[in-house]
């Protein structure tokens, strides 16, 4: 019934759209299905792949995300509204099996918020709703990344979304800045009765350097709980080189009280990739994850280092349509991974995948 109501909707906006004879009041529809194969050449009795959030099922046929975005441009009012169904949108949103929230609607919402612009200097631009987080380099869409499996940064380091206001402003056309108070992290609704804050700071020294801070602090304990904040500070780097070859750097820090004392995860990822011509391309990633206590894993191993490097080919077909092969290999200094008969046995395991995405 979700389903039937939401293309109902697409159908009725697209044609609004296409019958306003105002280009600026009219609603962009757009959207894509992603759909991909994982096999773990250790054929885990689990049947996962672990330390991983959106490709975790294993040699099996996986819809990872089906995404409809519905967008009208503040001009000065608009919104913006991404549904989201899949497997990748079950973690995001902490759904059984591999969360515990319970599925509702919302669920299915993975942004949803109201744009305006303030006549303020350059324009004051104030967001109020569900959105995505700002942190990290990498997104929750395959893809508008460079590899399609995510970073392990992206998956244990930072959060997915927030909900809450942003005010975003360009003080210049180099540099811009914005404030976030959210709820806290990955929250519809808040656990306690403190707000979070949220900082990006984006600078481009040149056409081809582009720098980015982004801070999130905040108490993300239920209340009741006598613990400190929750603080990370994410930084990345990027480098046109060449016109078909780029370089970026992503690092975070996090860190958090909790009864037991302080607990913290640190990494940094390092990524290259190489335009081929417009339709295909090579990128390599590479990077390093710390969880001193495994607390953000969740794995509670002492002074876990883990270890990654991904190498993805793409082809892209008409612009419609993204085809992607994928090896990676991640290692650690624990027996984390499983093997064929056993569960968190093995120090590394070695994945390929190939991934399909239809857009429109």
């Amino acid at each position: 019934m979700a389903g039937l109501l939401v293309l109902c909707a697409v159908v009725a906006l697209q044609f609004a759209g296409g019958q306003s004879k105002d280009s600026s009041q009219a609603v962009s529809v757009s959207g894509f299905v992603d759909a991909y194969y994982s096999r773990n050449l250790a054929s885990p009795a689990s049947r996962t792949n672990k330390l991983r959030n959106f490709d975790i099922p294993e040699n099996q046929i996986n819809l990872s995300l089906a995404e409809i975005v519905l967008q009208k441009k503040a001009q000065p009012v608009g919104f913006r509204m991404d549904v989201d169904f899949g497997t990748a949108n079950d973690v995001v949103q902490g759904i059984a099996p591999y969360g515990t929230t319970s599925y509702g609607t919302l669920t299915n919402i993975q942004q949803a918020y109201l744009t305006g612009v303030i006549p303020l200097g350059n324009g004051l631009t104030a967001d109020v709703g569900k959105f995505v987080t700002h942190m990290g380099y990498e997104v929750i869409e395959s893809k508008d990344n460079w590899n399609y499996s995510r970073s392990l940064l992206f998956a244990w380091a930072i959060p997915y979304y927030h909900t809450g206001m942003r005010l975003t402003y360009p003080f210049a056309d180099n540099f811009t800045v914005a404030l976030h108070v959210v709820n806290g992290w990955n929250s519809s609704i808040d656990n306690n009765a403190e707000k979070s804050l949220g900082l990006m700071v984006s600078y481009s020294p040149g056409a081809s350097t582009g720098l980015i801070l982004n801070v999130m602090d905040g108490f993300e304990q239920p209340t009741g709980v006598d613990v400190g904040k929750k603080k990370v500070f994410d930084f990345i780097v990027t480098q046109q080189v060449t016109e078909a070859f780029a370089l970026t750097l992503n690092a975070d820090y996090g860190d958090e009280t909790l009864i037991g004392g302080l607990y913290t995860w640190k990494g940094a990822a390092l990524y290259g990739r190489y335009a081929f011509s417009p339709k295909s391309a090579f990128a390599l990633r590479a990077e390093v994850f710390d969880d001193p206590r495994g607390y953000a894993t969740g794995l509670g191993v002492p002074q876990l280092d883990v270890r990654e490097v991904t190498a993805t080919y793409e082809y892209k077909f008409a612009d419609a349509l993204l085809l992607r092969g994928e090896g990676r290999y991640d290692f650690s200094n624990a027996p984390v991974f499983d093997k064929k008969a056993d569960v968190n046995t093995k120090n590394d395991q070695m994945t390929i995948l190939v991934g399909i995405v239809a857009m429109f």
